[in-house]
């Protein structure tokens, strides 16, 4: 199995460590295939960014930091060290959360 400790976004693709799953309130157990998965995270590392039609990337809106929520169905799952993360495209991320 190969071992992968850092991973580079490539084009406008964005790196997001899910945020942990809530626990229930009540005393239902459900079977961890049958939770919805959060839809929030923290953007681990982004990529150079789209090349526009004269050849210049355009930088990203998110940074390495940031608080994001995306699309449900968006992007390709990864676990690296029992950690889930996820790679999107910038287009499904829905905004950047914000905390005062």
């Amino acid at each position: 199995m190969l071992k992968v400790n850092k991973i580079k976004p490539l084009g406008d693709q964005v790196l997001i460590k899910r945020s942990p799953q809530k626990q229930s309130l009540g005393k239902i157990l459900l079977p961890d295939n049958s939770q919805e998965k959060p839809k929030e995270g923290e953007v681990v590392s982004v990529g150079p960014g789209k090349k526009n039609k004269q050849g210049v990337n355009q930088s990203l809106s998110v940074q390495p930091g940031n608080q994001v929520l995306f699309s449900s169905y968006a992007g390709t799952e990864l676990t690296i060290d029992d950690e889930n993360y996820l790679i999107i495209s910038e287009e499904d991320i829905i905004g950047i959360l914000e905390t005062n």
